[in-house]
């Protein structure tokens, strides 16, 4: 994933969150730029990404294989074109393996199907999939966000309050593939009280 991702952009940065299978260090021969997180979770990673990046556009994708590099141009160009802030990669336009028939997974879709429903009712907004973390924003409105979750929420937090200072998002179509790494730590039985927390706390 990082060769085919360094076609399509300047500098990789790898958020490691503390851990012990090695891929720190393969990262590094890859040529990726590594630094740790503080171990406490998703949002943690990308505030910590934020932090570190120095590039006009940041552009987050996850480290399990279900994002396709060769969408980073079509995910950047309305930031370029200056016709966006935030683009998203849908999967509410683009699909997903996760609509395979698992139980699990299709209730995760399910939940951030309601979940982005809420946001477009409270910003009047259209926007298909708030949960992807598959995006990119311009690194000046990222640093101006002050994200402070440290879980999976971070994705709804950045668009909420990218909508509430009523910066620019759009979506492009981006297939979700099936996981190639790794297992998913979301746990949807303790979770989701984080996520209706977060919708309360910045829709308000």
């Amino acid at each position: 994933m990082i060769q085919n991702s360094k076609q399509c952009v300047n500098d990789i940065i790898i958020i490691d969150g503390h851990s012990h299978d090695g891929s720190r260090d393969i990262a590094k021969k890859s040529g990726a730029k590594v630094y740790q997180d503080h171990g406490l979770g998703k949002g943690d990673a990308i505030q910590t990404g934020i932090k570190k990046a120095d590039s006009d556009i940041i552009v987050f994708m996850d480290a399990d294989g279900s994002h396709n590099p060769a969408d980073i141009p079509k995910l950047i160009k309305p930031i370029v074109d200056n016709q966006a802030d935030l683009v998203i990669a849908s999967r509410g336009i683009g699909g997903s393996d996760e609509l395979n028939g698992d139980f699990e997974p299709t209730i995760r879709l399910i939940g951030s199907a309601i979940i982005t429903q809420i946001i477009n009712w409270r910003y009047h907004a259209r926007i298909t999939d708030s949960q992807n973390g598959f995006r990119a924003i311009r690194t000046s409105v990222a640093k101006r966000l002050q994200l402070h979750e440290t879980s999976y929420t971070i994705e709804q937090e950045m668009i909420m309050k990218a909508l509430k200072n009523n910066f620019r998002i759009t979506e492009i179509p981006s297939h979700e593939f099936k996981r190639m790494f790794g297992t998913s730590k979301i746990n949807l039985f303790t979770i989701w009280p984080r996520y209706i927390i977060s919708i309360i706390a910045n829709c308000l």
